[in-house]
Order: structure tokens, then C-alpha cells, then sequence
């Protein structure tokens, strides 16, 4: 396949989208350890929202962040799709795959992505239910490096799609008690994730009141996006306790209590998914196990002549509302 064009989905302003048509990626253009993806289906990840609304990519090479706005397929990297070619033997024309546009470039009719951050899935389901295996990987990856939290309490503060997905992950790591936090209530399907005290507050708040023998052992902050909420979560834990910070912070500098790091003895830890494919293949092998997850986790799928309202959605975070997914097969 080389040549023609495609369709794309572009900001034209922050936080509105338009429909572009853009050259089509060949497989002439692949370079060693490539795919070329036909993406069937996208989640909306919280680190989508900064550049939905406009923020320029700052992870871009340095002097190089460029504005989100008139980037085709920009901003989506969770991606479920079929191979179309490839330059990596372990994968083949026709399979089924999900994981990562690595350019964050996955709302398009095709993307050329790293074949490192794809997988296979084996579990029989739909493209917009086999994208929860990318953020699944990422929890569980996180849970891994976080380390044996066998009859440990935990602690989740932010119960979206990620928090949730934490939430059940430790329950089922062995944690003796899984609290969650959030100022949505989200005591209607809490309990589906694992989570033995939900608590419908503000985390500040609800780290402030904690008596000494109720501060958890393990602290995930699953929101993000404000500096404040990291030292809540240092705040809430017990000593000796770790904390790790999953949240994509806006601003890339954070003040943090050194203090109480110190005086508790803290263990703080953070950063992205490395080993990839091998985190999705564990994130297949937990929805098998678990496949109620599909149902609970995804709750909005829109088409791909929906997906300003499928980010319109996403940005809030409201009752009821857990992962939106854009299908994007057929194109419009």
C-alpha cells in the first residue's frame, strides 16, 4: 500500500476538532522495529486532555514542542487496530494488535508505530474493549515496580478508568484493604473494583483527618494534572509507607514535603511503561481472567464523526463516566 490519502482527525483550535485528509503512510516508510497500523479503535487517556486543550507537546525534543493544534490523529496514543505491515518478524499482515501510537498520533485511519509498544490479545473482544489492555498494562507495571503489597492498606486517590484499574489490581496482589478517593462519588461501582472504602472528598481533606493508626501503607495518586495532590498522598501514608505518583503532572517542576519524606521514611517512585509488549501480553492474561473489567471500565464508546463529543465527555470526570473509546472503523 503506498500512496492515496487518508482520513484524520485534527484540532483546529483548542478543544475543537475537524476532520483533515492527509497522505497515507506506506510501508515503504517503515524503519527497522515498524508498524503500520489500520487503527480500529482509541481510548482518551487523562494525559490526552493537556493537548486537547491545547498545551504544546512537551515531550518533544528539546526546542522542539510544538502546538497540538493542526497535528493529524493528535492527541491519542491508546490504539487496538490490525496490522497492515510490518518490519518486526514477530508480528504479521492481518493480526490483531493493541498498544501505543507512540507520536500520539492514533486518531487516523492509519499510524506508523514502534512494533516494541504492540502486542497481540488473545481475548475475544471487540477493538473498543481491547484497548483497556494499553492502560491496564501501565497499572500493572506500576504495581509491579511498587513491589509486594501483600496484606498492605492501600490507598488510591483518583477513582477514573486508571485509579479504579489500580484498585482492583492491588486487591487482587493480596492487599489486605483497598481504600479509594475521589470528589465523583463512585460508590456505585467501587465495590465492583475491589475497593473496601470508597470516600466521596477532596484528598486533601481526607489525608488531613487520618488518624495516625489509619494512614495506609501503599499511597497510588491516579490524578494528575495539579501539583497539590502528590503531597497529599505523602501526607496520607504511614511511616516506612511508598507512595507512587502515576498522575501526568501539567507542570513538569513539583514542590514536594521533603519533610514528611524524611520524618516517615517514605519511599516515592513514578514514570512511564517499559517493557511494553510484555505488560500488554499480562494485561491479556488479567482481563481473561477478569473479563467483567471490559463491561465495568468502558462506559462511553462514540463513533469517529463523534469524537468532539468524546472529548467533551472526557475532560469531566462525572458519575457514571469511567473510559470513553472512539471507534474508528469505519471511518467518516
Amino acid at each position: 500500500m503506498t500512496g492515496g490519502s487518508m482520513w484524520a482527525k485534527a484540532l483546529t483550535a483548542p478543544a475543537t476538532f475537524g476532520s483533515v485528509e492527509v497522505p497515507r503512510p506506506g510501508a515503504g516508510q517503515l524503519g527497522p522495529g515498524q508498524v503500520l497500523l489500520k487503527v480500529l479503535a482509541g481510548g482518551i487517556c487523562g494525559s490526552d486532555v493537556p493537548f486537547f486543550l491545547g498545551t504544546p507537546g512537551r515531550w518533544e525534543p528539546a526546542g522542539n514542542a510544538r502546538s497540538a493544534i493542526g497535528r493529524p490523529g493528535f492527541p491519542m496514543h491508546e490504539v487496538a487496530g490490525t496490522v497492515v505491515a510490518t518490519t518486526d518478524p514477530a508480528f504479521e499482515p492481518g493480526q490483531h494488535v493493541v498498544g501505543w501510537a507512540t507520536a500520539f498520533d492514533g486518531m487516523a485511519e492509519y499510524v506508523v508505530t514502534d512494533s516494541a509498544s504492540l502486542s497481540g490479545y488473545d481475548a475475544p473482544v471487540a477493538p473498543e474493549q481491547a484497548v483497556l489492555l494499553q492502560p491496564l498494562a501501565c497499572v500493572l507495571y506500576a504495581v509491579e515496580r511498587t513491589g509486594d503489597v501483600t496484606d498492605d492498606v492501600c490507598a488510591v486517590l483518583g477513582l477514573g478508568p486508571i485509579g479504579l484499574l489500580f484498585a482492583h489490581v492491588l486487591k487482587n496482589r493480596g492487599a489486605r484493604r483497598v481504600i479509594g478517593v475521589d470528589r465523583v462519588d463512585r460508590s456505585d461501582t467501587a465495590r465492583d473494583f475491589g475497593i473496601d472504602a470508597p470516600h466521596w472528598a477532596a484528598t486533601g481533606t481526607w489525608a488531613a483527618g487520618l488518624a495516625a493508626d489509619a494512614r495506609p501503607d501503599v499511597v497510588v495518586e491516579a490524578i494528575g494534572h495539579q501539583a497539590s495532590t502528590l503531597n497529599h498522598a505523602v501526607h496520607a501514608a504511614a511511616s516506612a509507607g511508598r507512595v507512587f505518583y502515576f498522575g501526568v503532572p501539567d507542570d513538569p517542576v513539583q514542590t514536594i514535603d521533603m519533610d514528611a519524606m524524611l520524618r516517615k521514611n517514605l519511599t516515592l517512585m513514578a514514570g512511564g511503561t517499559s517493557d511494553r509488549r510484555r505488560m500488554l501480553a499480562e494485561a491479556d492474561a488479567y482481563l481473561r481472567a477478569h473479563p467483567e473489567l471490559f463491561a465495568l471500565t468502558v462506559t462511553h464508546t462514540f463513533g469517529a464523526d463523534e469524537v468532539q463529543r468524546a472529548y467533551d465527555l472526557a475532560v469531566t470526570p462525572a458519575p457514571g463516566r469511567l473510559k470513553v473509546v472512539v471507534s474508528l472503523e469505519p471511518g467518516p
